[in-house]
């Protein structure tokens, strides 16, 4: 009986957090690209999981579902680091570079 209690208490967790996630654009202009990428803490820094698409107008796509909170994050073009985003919040990384900050309300 315990763990039918803790498997319903998990599910409820999972259903709550599905809720309050918030749907969170990303975009990155670089018409000149052939590929983009998002890594971060919301995916573990895989490098490969979150392509980005590209629009008509040289900008970068990608929504991801985000709990509320503060994530770091990074963009790969072309197989190099994005090291610079206007008004993109930064934050040093121990790799001795900076990496970008979302808030999720």
């Amino acid at each position: 009986m315990a763990k039918k209690e803790k498997k319903k208490a998990k599910k409820g967790e999972k259903e709550f957090t599905k809720k309050t996630e918030k749907k969170v654009e990303f975009t990155f202009y670089a018409p000149e690209a052939t590929e983009v990428y998002l890594s971060g803490e919301f995916n573990q820094w895989d490098i490969k999981s979150l392509p980005m698409k590209k629009g008509e107008d040289g900008f970068w796509r990608t929504t991801v579902n985000l709990a509320p909170g503060r994530y770091e994050y990074k963009l790969c073009a072309d197989g190099v680091w994005v090291e610079n985003l206007p008004s993109a919040e930064l934050v040093p990384n121990p790799f001795g570079t900076q990496n970008f900050v979302v808030l999720v309300k």
